[in-house]
């Protein structure tokens, strides 16, 4: 089994360490178009196996293509990332040419591949790599909602006090700071619902707080954050290689599901070999139907402007 990362910056490198940590693939290519930088990173990571006792073989290349030939999964973390005061949507124009270019190339030697993308702006990029391949809509999937969802998770962890793996709690929409949905009104604590055991304040907080937890930690580091981006990326990767049958929330291809069509939003969908295999259908209220159509509205917006480019 073989996995290329594309992208060796920090959200690129910390998928990979995940990856080859579990062991999800016998092989790791890690690749990146500025010279010597994935190379090195593969051996700074391939230096820590015989401390963690992992056997995945990790190599790295500058803008060889060829070394990634038969990859079953490929992720795509590569582009600029976001500086204090950036919105994601502020990176379109230059990643954009950097996805497209990149999708085509890993298709040349991996034509069966499952695309995952990370790039900012998540949804638009989602698309394009959609619109750009021709491939079969299951196989191209946005991580962006897996990573909010996590983050929508710590935030309510951290008002209950309890450990974040003992809730259920999705994100779904667009991954912007104006167009995710934290639904807090599914959110249970063990089964137990937690509007039931938060205030309103807090429940509006905590809403509030996951929204703009991205940009909170842009504003802390100076760049994107990169840990959780990296774990999130990988927990898909695990799910199609072991086809876990997995929950997420993750970017797709709607046709009709939710009220959309011609777009990629985050909806509840599950993860396995096929890539993403089937939508759950929330049931969204009218309140949260409407936040939906909305952000909708603004990531297919955002999509126009690719038209420009």
């Amino acid at each position: 089994m073989k996995v290329t990362v594309v992208g060796a910056g920090a959200v690129g490198a910390t998928t990979a360490d995940n990856i080859a940590r579990k062991e999800l693939c016998t092989e790791l290519v890690l690749l990146d178009i500025k010279e010597g930088l994935a190379e090195g990173k593969a051996q700074d990571m391939m230096q820590t196996a015989a401390l963690l006792g992992f056997d995945t073989r990790i190599t790295g290349c500058t803008n060889d293509y060829a070394a990634t030939a038969g990859s079953s999964v490929v992720v795509i973390t590569s582009g600029i990332p976001r500086k204090p005061g950036m919105t994601r949507e502020d990176l379109i124009g230059t990643n954009a040419g950097i996805v497209k270019t990149v999708a085509e190339n890993i298709l040349k030697h991996s034509p069966n591949a499952i695309l995952i993308v990370i790039s900012n702006p998540m949804d638009t990029m989602t698309y394009l790599a959609l619109t750009a391949t021709g491939l079969p809509k299951n196989r191209i999937i946005g991580m962006g909602g897996t990573l909010d969802s996590s983050r929508f998770k710590y935030q309510l962890s951290q008002h209950l006090g309890c450990s974040p793996a003992d809730l259920n709690a999705i994100v779904v929409g667009g991954h912007g700071d104006t167009t995710m949905i934290p639904l807090i009104a599914h959110a249970t604590w063990n089964s137990i619902p937690v509007t039931t055991l938060l205030s309103a304040e807090q429940q509006k907080q905590v809403v509030a707080d996951t929204m703009v937890g991205g940009a909170t930690l842009t504003k802390l580091i100076g760049t994107s954050a990169w840990y959780a981006p990296g774990a999130a990326g990988a927990a898909l990767v695990e799910s199609i290689l072991r086809d876990e049958k997995k929950l997420f929330t993750c970017c797709v291809s709607l046709d009709g599901e939710y009220g959309q069509k011609d777009i990629c939003l985050g909806v509840p969908v599950t993860i396995g070999k096929n890539g993403w295999e089937k939508i759950i259908d929330l049931k969204l209220s009218s309140d949260e139907q409407a936040l939906f159509s909305k952000s909708a509205e603004a990531v297919r917006s955002m999509n126009e402007v690719l038209k420009t480019i």
